[in-house]
Protein backbone atom coordinates (compact mmCIF):
# COMPACT_ATOMS: atom_id res chain seq x y z
CA UNK A 1 0.00 0.00 0.00
CA UNK A 2 3.04 2.52 1.04
CA UNK A 3 4.47 1.55 -2.39
CA UNK A 4 1.40 2.30 -4.62
CA UNK A 5 0.87 5.96 -2.28
CA UNK A 6 4.73 7.06 -3.29
CA UNK A 7 4.15 5.82 -7.14
CA UNK A 8 1.04 8.37 -7.19
CA UNK A 9 2.96 10.87 -5.65
CA UNK A 10 5.48 10.71 -8.05
CA UNK A 11 2.95 10.43 -10.97
CA UNK A 12 0.99 13.73 -9.83
CA UNK A 13 3.35 15.51 -7.35
CA UNK A 14 6.29 15.73 -9.45
CA UNK A 15 7.18 17.07 -12.97
CA UNK A 16 8.26 14.62 -14.84
CA UNK A 17 5.27 12.44 -13.56
CA UNK A 18 3.10 14.52 -14.47
CA UNK A 19 4.70 15.19 -17.85
CA UNK A 20 4.81 11.40 -18.32
CA UNK A 21 1.03 10.67 -17.52
CA UNK A 22 0.13 13.70 -19.78
CA UNK A 23 1.67 11.92 -23.08
CA UNK A 24 0.60 8.28 -21.59
CA UNK A 25 -3.09 9.39 -21.99
CA UNK A 26 -2.41 11.33 -25.44
CA UNK A 27 -0.72 8.16 -26.13
CA UNK A 28 -3.76 6.01 -25.25
CA UNK A 29 -6.10 7.85 -26.98
CA UNK A 30 -4.17 8.37 -30.21
CA UNK A 31 -3.82 4.12 -30.15
CA UNK A 32 -7.79 3.65 -29.80
CA UNK A 33 -8.58 6.65 -31.26
CA UNK A 34 -6.75 6.05 -34.20
CA UNK A 35 -8.07 3.06 -35.09
CA UNK A 36 -11.22 4.82 -36.44
CA UNK A 37 -9.51 6.01 -39.39
CA UNK A 38 -7.62 6.13 -42.13
CA UNK A 39 -6.37 2.35 -43.15
CA UNK A 40 -7.73 0.86 -40.01
CA UNK A 41 -10.81 1.19 -41.33
CA UNK A 42 -10.29 -0.22 -44.49
CA UNK A 43 -8.72 -3.22 -42.58
CA UNK A 44 -11.72 -3.78 -40.39
CA UNK A 45 -9.93 -3.00 -37.19
CA UNK A 46 -12.61 0.03 -37.21
CA UNK A 47 -15.85 -1.93 -36.29
CA UNK A 48 -13.60 -4.56 -33.88
CA UNK A 49 -12.96 -1.72 -31.70
CA UNK A 50 -16.57 -0.16 -32.41
CA UNK A 51 -18.19 -3.49 -31.21
CA UNK A 52 -15.73 -4.13 -28.56
CA UNK A 53 -15.58 -0.92 -26.84
CA UNK A 54 -19.45 -0.32 -27.38
CA UNK A 55 -18.93 2.95 -29.16
CA UNK A 56 -22.42 5.05 -31.17
CA UNK A 57 -20.34 6.34 -33.97
CA UNK A 58 -23.92 7.81 -35.55
CA UNK A 59 -22.76 10.00 -38.79
CA UNK A 60 -24.62 13.24 -38.42
CA UNK A 61 -22.74 13.57 -35.14
CA UNK A 62 -19.11 13.03 -36.50
CA UNK A 63 -18.02 16.99 -36.37
CA UNK A 64 -18.87 17.35 -33.01
CA UNK A 65 -16.70 13.94 -32.28
CA UNK A 66 -14.11 15.33 -33.78
CA UNK A 67 -14.12 18.35 -32.01
CA UNK A 68 -14.82 17.00 -28.83
CA UNK A 69 -11.36 14.69 -29.48
CA UNK A 70 -9.35 17.46 -30.54
CA UNK A 71 -10.14 19.85 -27.64
CA UNK A 72 -9.25 16.72 -25.00
CA UNK A 73 -6.21 16.63 -26.67
CA UNK A 74 -5.51 20.16 -26.83
CA UNK A 75 -6.26 20.58 -23.36
CA UNK A 76 -3.83 17.63 -22.64
CA UNK A 77 -0.69 19.46 -24.47
CA UNK A 78 -1.45 22.76 -22.73
CA UNK A 79 -1.06 20.50 -19.79
CA UNK A 80 2.45 19.37 -20.17
CA UNK A 81 3.38 22.86 -21.42
CA UNK A 82 2.14 24.01 -18.05
CA UNK A 83 4.21 21.71 -16.15
CA UNK A 84 7.51 22.65 -18.18
CA UNK A 85 6.53 26.29 -17.60
CA UNK A 86 6.20 25.73 -13.63
CA UNK A 87 9.81 23.92 -13.53
CA UNK A 88 12.06 26.19 -15.38
CA UNK A 89 10.58 29.70 -15.12
CA UNK A 90 11.07 30.86 -10.79
CA UNK A 91 8.10 30.95 -9.19
CA UNK A 92 7.13 30.04 -5.51
CA UNK A 93 6.74 26.32 -4.57
CA UNK A 94 3.37 26.64 -3.60
CA UNK A 95 2.43 28.07 -6.88
CA UNK A 96 3.76 25.33 -8.80
CA UNK A 97 1.94 23.06 -6.72
CA UNK A 98 -1.49 24.99 -6.87
CA UNK A 99 -0.75 25.30 -10.55
CA UNK A 100 0.08 21.41 -11.83
CA UNK A 101 -2.79 19.99 -9.20
CA UNK A 102 -5.48 22.01 -10.72
CA UNK A 103 -4.96 21.56 -14.03
CA UNK A 104 -4.05 18.11 -13.85
CA UNK A 105 -7.74 17.40 -12.59
CA UNK A 106 -9.21 19.96 -14.74
CA UNK A 107 -7.85 18.34 -18.14
CA UNK A 108 -8.87 14.68 -16.76
CA UNK A 109 -11.85 15.39 -16.09
CA UNK A 110 -12.61 17.24 -19.36
CA UNK A 111 -10.57 14.55 -21.26
CA UNK A 112 -12.36 11.37 -19.36
CA UNK A 113 -16.12 12.60 -19.73
CA UNK A 114 -15.53 14.74 -22.60
CA UNK A 115 -14.77 11.54 -24.53
CA UNK A 116 -17.67 9.26 -22.84
CA UNK A 117 -20.04 12.29 -23.78
CA UNK A 118 -19.05 12.46 -27.38
CA UNK A 119 -18.83 8.30 -28.34
CA UNK A 120 -20.11 5.97 -25.96
CA UNK A 121 -23.66 7.57 -25.88
CA UNK A 122 -25.13 11.31 -24.41
CA UNK A 123 -25.13 11.78 -20.92
CA UNK A 124 -25.31 15.23 -20.35
CA UNK A 125 -24.30 15.10 -16.57
CA UNK A 126 -20.81 14.23 -18.61
CA UNK A 127 -20.96 16.91 -20.94
CA UNK A 128 -21.52 18.60 -17.48
CA UNK A 129 -18.10 17.82 -15.93
CA UNK A 130 -16.56 18.42 -19.32
CA UNK A 131 -17.37 21.75 -19.14
CA UNK A 132 -16.29 21.68 -15.45
CA UNK A 133 -12.96 20.58 -16.32
CA UNK A 134 -12.49 23.43 -19.34
CA UNK A 135 -13.71 25.54 -16.35
CA UNK A 136 -10.42 24.16 -14.21
CA UNK A 137 -8.14 24.27 -17.01
CA UNK A 138 -8.76 27.92 -17.75
CA UNK A 139 -8.40 28.63 -14.09
CA UNK A 140 -5.02 27.27 -13.61
CA UNK A 141 -3.94 29.47 -16.74
CA UNK A 142 -5.50 32.30 -14.47
CA UNK A 143 -3.12 30.86 -11.61
CA UNK A 144 -0.11 30.55 -14.15
CA UNK A 145 -0.60 34.56 -15.50
CA UNK A 146 -1.00 35.47 -11.37
CA UNK A 147 2.60 33.62 -10.64
CA UNK A 148 4.21 34.73 -13.78
CA UNK A 149 3.17 38.51 -13.44
CA UNK A 150 6.70 39.93 -14.81
CA UNK A 151 6.50 43.18 -12.73
CA UNK A 152 7.57 41.34 -9.32
CA UNK A 153 10.16 42.72 -7.48
CA UNK A 154 11.27 39.24 -6.14
CA UNK A 155 12.22 38.35 -9.86
CA UNK A 156 15.02 40.59 -11.59
CA UNK A 157 17.47 39.88 -13.67
CA UNK A 158 20.83 40.05 -11.96
CA UNK A 159 22.95 38.62 -15.22
CA UNK A 160 22.91 41.06 -17.96
CA UNK A 161 23.84 39.07 -20.88
CA UNK A 162 19.44 38.03 -20.93
CA UNK A 163 17.09 40.52 -22.06
CA UNK A 164 15.78 42.92 -19.86
CA UNK A 165 14.27 46.74 -19.34
CA UNK A 166 16.64 49.66 -17.85
CA UNK A 167 14.67 48.46 -14.01
CA UNK A 168 15.78 44.57 -14.65
CA UNK A 169 12.62 43.33 -15.72
CA UNK A 170 13.32 40.34 -17.78
CA UNK A 171 11.91 40.45 -20.77
CA UNK A 172 11.71 36.58 -21.54
CA UNK A 173 9.07 36.39 -18.58
CA UNK A 174 7.13 38.97 -20.39
CA UNK A 175 6.67 36.58 -22.95
CA UNK A 176 5.68 33.59 -21.10
CA UNK A 177 3.15 36.15 -19.16
CA UNK A 178 2.09 37.95 -22.27
CA UNK A 179 1.73 34.43 -24.21
CA UNK A 180 -0.45 32.96 -21.08
CA UNK A 181 -2.71 36.00 -21.18
CA UNK A 182 -3.62 35.72 -25.28
CA UNK A 183 -3.86 32.00 -24.88
CA UNK A 184 -6.59 32.83 -22.09
CA UNK A 185 -8.67 35.67 -23.80
CA UNK A 186 -8.36 33.30 -27.14
CA UNK A 187 -9.96 30.37 -24.71
CA UNK A 188 -12.86 33.01 -24.20
CA UNK A 189 -12.97 33.85 -27.66
CA UNK A 190 -13.76 30.38 -28.21
CA UNK A 191 -16.02 30.04 -25.48
CA UNK A 192 -18.23 32.37 -26.13
CA UNK A 193 -18.97 30.86 -29.44
CA UNK A 194 -19.30 27.67 -28.04
CA UNK A 195 -22.24 29.27 -25.28
CA UNK A 196 -24.46 29.82 -28.71
CA UNK A 197 -24.55 26.38 -29.92
CA UNK A 198 -28.28 25.47 -31.06
CA UNK A 199 -28.86 29.27 -30.48
CA UNK A 200 -27.62 30.86 -33.75
CA UNK A 201 -24.53 28.46 -34.38
CA UNK A 202 -24.30 25.00 -35.09
CA UNK A 203 -21.14 22.45 -34.94
CA UNK A 204 -18.76 22.19 -37.95
CA UNK A 205 -15.12 22.04 -39.04
CA UNK A 206 -13.23 24.93 -40.56
CA UNK A 207 -11.65 23.30 -43.89
CA UNK A 208 -15.55 22.89 -44.69
CA UNK A 209 -16.14 26.37 -45.00
CA UNK A 210 -13.39 27.57 -47.18
CA UNK A 211 -15.05 27.77 -50.02
CA UNK A 212 -18.15 30.14 -48.06
CA UNK A 213 -18.28 33.39 -49.78
CA UNK A 214 -19.84 34.36 -46.38
CA UNK A 215 -19.81 33.15 -43.01
CA UNK A 216 -21.24 34.31 -40.07
CA UNK A 217 -18.82 36.16 -37.15
CA UNK A 218 -19.88 33.04 -34.93
CA UNK A 219 -18.09 31.08 -38.01
CA UNK A 220 -15.03 33.40 -38.03
CA UNK A 221 -14.80 33.08 -34.19
CA UNK A 222 -14.54 29.45 -34.06
CA UNK A 223 -11.85 29.36 -37.19
CA UNK A 224 -9.84 32.00 -35.66
CA UNK A 225 -10.33 30.45 -32.03
CA UNK A 226 -8.42 26.78 -33.86
CA UNK A 227 -5.80 29.15 -35.59
CA UNK A 228 -4.93 31.35 -32.50
CA UNK A 229 -4.81 28.68 -29.75
CA UNK A 230 -2.23 26.40 -32.05
CA UNK A 231 -0.09 28.98 -32.55
CA UNK A 232 -0.22 30.14 -29.03
CA UNK A 233 0.96 26.09 -28.12
CA UNK A 234 3.69 26.67 -30.52
CA UNK A 235 4.86 30.14 -29.04
CA UNK A 236 4.70 27.91 -25.64
CA UNK A 237 7.12 25.33 -26.86
CA UNK A 238 9.69 27.33 -28.66
CA UNK A 239 9.97 29.73 -25.34
CA UNK A 240 10.44 26.45 -23.52
CA UNK A 241 13.05 25.35 -25.72
CA UNK A 242 14.64 28.59 -25.79
CA UNK A 243 14.65 28.54 -21.91
CA UNK A 244 15.86 24.62 -22.01
CA UNK A 245 18.88 25.92 -23.82
CA UNK A 246 19.75 28.66 -21.70
CA UNK A 247 19.22 31.31 -24.97
CA UNK A 248 21.38 34.57 -23.78
CA UNK A 249 23.45 36.85 -25.40
CA UNK A 250 22.34 39.63 -27.88
CA UNK A 251 20.51 37.29 -29.82
CA UNK A 252 18.67 36.91 -26.84
CA UNK A 253 17.99 40.63 -26.38
CA UNK A 254 16.38 40.79 -29.92
CA UNK A 255 14.72 37.66 -30.09
CA UNK A 256 12.54 38.43 -26.96
CA UNK A 257 11.12 42.05 -28.16
CA UNK A 258 10.10 40.26 -31.37
CA UNK A 259 8.60 37.73 -29.58
CA UNK A 260 6.38 39.42 -27.07
CA UNK A 261 5.30 42.27 -30.11
CA UNK A 262 4.77 38.85 -32.15
CA UNK A 263 2.21 36.97 -29.75
CA UNK A 264 0.24 40.27 -29.10
CA UNK A 265 -0.08 41.54 -33.17
CA UNK A 266 -0.87 37.76 -33.62
CA UNK A 267 -3.44 37.24 -31.05
CA UNK A 268 -5.14 41.41 -32.09
CA UNK A 269 -5.11 39.93 -35.62
CA UNK A 270 -7.48 36.95 -34.77
CA UNK A 271 -8.95 38.55 -32.38
CA UNK A 272 -10.13 41.27 -34.96
CA UNK A 273 -11.15 38.39 -37.56
CA UNK A 274 -14.77 38.95 -36.53
CA UNK A 275 -15.38 42.64 -36.91
CA UNK A 276 -12.32 43.53 -39.54
CA UNK A 277 -11.96 40.34 -41.73
CA UNK A 278 -10.32 42.18 -44.93
CA UNK A 279 -7.51 43.56 -42.98
CA UNK A 280 -7.30 41.00 -39.84
CA UNK A 281 -5.02 38.71 -42.11
CA UNK A 282 -2.47 41.59 -42.99
CA UNK A 283 -2.40 42.18 -39.08
CA UNK A 284 -2.07 38.15 -38.30
CA UNK A 285 1.00 38.26 -41.30
CA UNK A 286 2.37 41.01 -39.64
CA UNK A 287 2.70 39.34 -36.15
CA UNK A 288 3.82 35.25 -38.03
CA UNK A 289 7.03 37.30 -39.44
CA UNK A 290 8.12 39.02 -35.73
CA UNK A 291 7.49 35.38 -34.31
CA UNK A 292 9.24 33.69 -36.84
CA UNK A 293 12.56 35.95 -36.69
CA UNK A 294 12.59 35.56 -32.90
CA UNK A 295 12.21 31.63 -33.29
CA UNK A 296 15.11 32.01 -36.04
CA UNK A 297 17.08 33.63 -33.74
CA UNK A 298 17.29 30.69 -31.06
CA UNK A 299 17.85 28.79 -33.95
CA UNK A 300 21.19 30.39 -34.73
CA UNK A 301 22.05 30.58 -30.78
CA UNK A 302 21.40 27.11 -30.35
CA UNK A 303 23.09 25.35 -33.47
CA UNK A 304 25.74 27.41 -32.46
CA UNK A 305 26.52 27.03 -28.84
CA UNK A 306 25.83 23.10 -29.28
CA UNK A 307 28.48 23.26 -31.73
CA UNK A 308 31.22 25.25 -29.50
CA UNK A 309 30.39 23.17 -26.70
CA UNK A 310 31.28 19.87 -28.56
CA UNK A 311 34.63 20.84 -30.20
CA UNK A 312 35.65 22.42 -26.66
CA UNK A 313 34.22 18.95 -25.20
CA UNK A 314 36.48 17.28 -28.11
CA UNK A 315 39.94 19.98 -27.59
CA UNK A 316 39.23 21.17 -30.78
CA UNK A 317 40.32 24.63 -31.29
CA UNK A 318 39.86 25.16 -35.17
CA UNK A 319 37.50 23.05 -36.84
CA UNK A 320 37.05 21.77 -40.16
CA UNK A 321 33.36 22.16 -41.64
CA UNK A 322 32.70 18.54 -41.43
CA UNK A 323 33.78 18.56 -37.85
CA UNK A 324 31.31 21.48 -37.10
CA UNK A 325 28.99 19.69 -39.31
CA UNK A 326 29.52 16.41 -36.82
CA UNK A 327 29.70 18.36 -33.42
CA UNK A 328 26.23 19.84 -34.61
CA UNK A 329 24.39 16.01 -35.05
CA UNK A 330 26.38 15.00 -32.33
CA UNK A 331 23.06 15.09 -29.95
CA UNK A 332 19.59 14.54 -31.45
CA UNK A 333 17.39 15.39 -28.55
CA UNK A 334 19.26 18.67 -28.22
CA UNK A 335 19.63 19.32 -32.17
CA UNK A 336 15.94 18.07 -32.87
CA UNK A 337 14.23 20.79 -31.33
CA UNK A 338 15.05 23.82 -33.06
CA UNK A 339 15.91 21.55 -36.58
CA UNK A 340 11.67 20.68 -36.16
CA UNK A 341 11.43 24.34 -36.03
CA UNK A 342 13.29 25.27 -39.55
CA UNK A 343 11.71 21.88 -41.06
CA UNK A 344 8.48 23.84 -40.31
CA UNK A 345 9.01 26.54 -42.89
CA UNK A 346 9.00 24.19 -45.56
CA UNK A 347 5.77 21.57 -44.98
CA UNK A 348 3.93 24.92 -42.65
CA UNK A 349 4.43 28.37 -43.47
CA UNK A 350 6.27 28.14 -46.29
CA UNK A 351 3.11 26.43 -47.68
CA UNK A 352 0.93 28.68 -45.72
CA UNK A 353 2.36 31.94 -46.76
CA UNK A 354 2.50 30.20 -50.33
CA UNK A 355 -1.24 29.42 -50.23
CA UNK A 356 -2.60 33.29 -49.36
CA UNK A 357 -0.60 34.69 -52.07
CA UNK A 358 -1.73 32.33 -54.99
CA UNK A 359 -4.63 31.71 -53.11
CA UNK A 360 -7.04 32.75 -56.11
CA UNK A 361 -4.90 32.49 -58.81
CA UNK A 362 -4.30 28.52 -57.91
CA UNK A 363 -5.58 27.04 -54.76
CA UNK A 364 -9.63 28.10 -55.88
CA UNK A 365 -9.11 26.74 -58.94
CA UNK A 366 -8.58 23.31 -57.60
CA UNK A 367 -11.46 20.87 -56.60
CA UNK A 368 -12.66 21.76 -53.19
CA UNK A 369 -11.45 18.72 -51.40
CA UNK A 370 -8.24 19.60 -52.76
CA UNK A 371 -7.74 22.71 -50.91
CA UNK A 372 -9.21 20.81 -48.01
CA UNK A 373 -6.80 18.26 -47.59
CA UNK A 374 -3.96 21.03 -48.24
CA UNK A 375 -5.63 22.87 -45.19
CA UNK A 376 -6.47 19.91 -43.16
CA UNK A 377 -2.48 19.12 -43.63
CA UNK A 378 -1.00 21.87 -42.68
CA UNK A 379 -2.76 21.91 -39.50
CA UNK A 380 -1.62 18.36 -38.64
CA UNK A 381 1.72 18.68 -39.48
CA UNK A 382 2.31 21.92 -37.44
CA UNK A 383 0.81 19.80 -34.15
CA UNK A 384 2.93 17.00 -35.35
CA UNK A 385 5.85 18.97 -35.08
CA UNK A 386 5.00 20.50 -31.78
CA UNK A 387 4.14 16.88 -30.66
CA UNK A 388 8.02 15.49 -31.47
CA UNK A 389 9.70 19.17 -29.61
CA UNK A 390 7.57 17.50 -26.59
CA UNK A 391 9.12 13.92 -26.90
CA UNK A 392 12.31 14.91 -27.31
CA UNK A 393 12.23 17.74 -24.15
CA UNK A 394 11.15 15.03 -22.42
CA UNK A 395 13.25 12.61 -22.97
CA UNK A 396 15.95 15.13 -22.09
CA UNK A 397 15.18 15.49 -18.62
CA UNK A 398 14.50 11.79 -18.26
CA UNK A 399 18.15 11.25 -18.64
CA UNK A 400 18.59 9.74 -21.64
CA UNK A 401 21.49 8.95 -22.32
CA UNK A 402 24.48 6.92 -24.70
CA UNK A 403 23.06 4.85 -27.65
CA UNK A 404 19.01 5.08 -26.33
CA UNK A 405 19.42 8.62 -26.60
CA UNK A 406 20.75 8.61 -29.99
CA UNK A 407 18.46 5.94 -31.60
CA UNK A 408 15.55 7.58 -30.18
CA UNK A 409 16.41 11.09 -31.17
CA UNK A 410 16.93 10.27 -34.81
CA UNK A 411 14.13 7.65 -35.35
CA UNK A 412 11.70 10.42 -33.84
CA UNK A 413 13.23 13.23 -36.05
CA UNK A 414 14.09 11.14 -38.86
CA UNK A 415 10.87 9.55 -39.60
CA UNK A 416 8.33 12.04 -38.20
CA UNK A 417 10.04 14.53 -41.33
CA UNK A 418 9.45 11.79 -43.35
CA UNK A 419 5.66 11.57 -42.71
CA UNK A 420 5.28 15.75 -42.73
CA UNK A 421 7.14 16.13 -45.94
CA UNK A 422 5.10 12.68 -47.54
CA UNK A 423 1.79 15.03 -46.10
CA UNK A 424 3.26 17.83 -47.62
CA UNK A 425 4.20 16.56 -51.58
CA UNK A 426 0.65 14.54 -50.83
CA UNK A 427 -1.36 18.18 -50.10
CA UNK A 428 0.71 19.93 -53.04
CA UNK A 429 -0.12 17.19 -55.69
CA UNK A 430 -1.92 18.91 -58.17
CA UNK A 431 0.88 21.71 -58.38
CA UNK A 432 2.88 19.27 -60.85
CA UNK A 433 0.50 16.15 -61.34
CA UNK A 434 -3.13 16.04 -62.77
CA UNK A 435 -5.81 14.12 -61.40
CA UNK A 436 -5.61 11.02 -63.91
CA UNK A 437 -1.88 10.97 -62.90
CA UNK A 438 -1.88 11.30 -59.60
CA UNK A 439 -2.19 7.21 -58.44
CA UNK A 440 1.93 6.89 -58.38
CA UNK A 441 2.46 10.00 -56.18
CA UNK A 442 -0.67 9.61 -53.31
CA UNK A 443 0.72 5.68 -53.38
CA UNK A 444 4.47 6.78 -52.57
CA UNK A 445 3.35 9.75 -50.01
CA UNK A 446 0.64 7.53 -48.20
CA UNK A 447 3.56 5.25 -47.54
CA UNK A 448 6.02 7.66 -46.31
CA UNK A 449 3.21 8.94 -44.10
CA UNK A 450 1.96 5.75 -42.66
CA UNK A 451 5.81 4.29 -42.61
CA UNK A 452 6.94 7.77 -40.72
CA UNK A 453 4.45 8.26 -38.35
CA UNK A 454 4.32 4.22 -37.63
CA UNK A 455 7.89 4.46 -36.65
CA UNK A 456 7.39 7.83 -34.31
CA UNK A 457 4.00 5.57 -32.61
CA UNK A 458 6.28 2.18 -32.04
CA UNK A 459 9.05 4.14 -30.51
CA UNK A 460 6.51 6.17 -28.16
CA UNK A 461 5.03 3.41 -27.27
CA UNK A 462 8.30 1.96 -26.65
CA UNK A 463 9.30 4.56 -24.32
CA UNK A 464 5.20 4.73 -22.29
CA UNK A 465 6.10 0.48 -22.02
CA UNK A 466 9.50 0.96 -20.33
CA UNK A 467 8.60 3.97 -18.34
CA UNK A 468 5.64 2.30 -16.69
CA UNK A 469 7.95 -1.37 -16.35
CA UNK A 470 10.15 1.18 -14.40
CA UNK A 471 7.18 2.75 -12.71
CA UNK A 472 6.33 -0.81 -10.98
CA UNK A 473 9.86 -2.00 -10.57
CA UNK A 474 10.88 -1.27 -6.60
CA UNK A 475 14.14 0.44 -7.46
CA UNK A 476 13.39 2.61 -10.55
CA UNK A 477 14.55 4.90 -11.89
CA UNK A 478 11.04 6.77 -10.92
CA UNK A 479 12.32 6.44 -7.09
CA UNK A 480 15.89 7.86 -7.34
CA UNK A 481 13.83 11.29 -9.08
CA UNK A 482 11.56 11.09 -6.15
CA UNK A 483 14.17 10.74 -3.61
CA UNK A 484 16.01 13.68 -5.23
CA UNK A 485 13.42 16.23 -6.08
CA UNK A 486 15.88 18.79 -6.90
CA UNK A 487 16.66 16.62 -10.33
CA UNK A 488 12.77 17.39 -10.90
CA UNK A 489 13.38 21.16 -11.69
CA UNK A 490 15.73 22.27 -14.16
CA UNK A 491 16.13 25.62 -13.99
CA UNK A 492 18.75 26.23 -16.80
CA UNK A 493 19.11 29.91 -16.50
CA UNK A 494 19.64 30.53 -12.75
CA UNK A 495 19.74 34.14 -13.20
CA UNK A 496 16.60 35.65 -11.49
CA UNK A 497 17.13 36.71 -7.82
CA UNK A 498 14.33 36.11 -5.41
CA UNK A 499 14.21 38.51 -2.63
CA UNK A 500 11.97 36.37 -0.32
CA UNK A 501 11.78 33.13 0.47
Amino acid sequence: MQGIKIRLEYIFRSTKGLTFLGIAMISLITAVWGTLSGPMVEWGVKDIVVKLLGMELHAVEREGRIIMLYHVIAMAVLAIEVYMITSIVPMKKHQQTTINATITTGYLTAMIFGLWFAYFGHQFVFHGLFLLGQSLVFFSGLLLAAALWPWNSDYRVTDLEYAHTKSGIDLERVAFFVMTVATLGSAIFGAVTGSYWGNGHETFLAEDLIREPHKTPLQLAIIGHLHIMLTLIAVAITLIVGRWLNFKGILHKIAMPLMISGTIVITTGVWSVVPFEPIAHTIIYVGSVLVMLAALMLVIYGWKTQIRDRLEEQGIQKASLWQGLKALLHDPIKFGPLWQMVFMNFTVSGIGIFMAVKLDEIFRVWPAREERIALTGHWHILSGIIATIILLYYVDIVGFKGKIRQWFGWIVIVCSDIAFASVTVFSMKRLFTTEYGQQTVVNWTMIGADFGLASVLVILAMLMIWKLYDLFTKRGVWSKEFANPELDVEKTTPVISSNKS
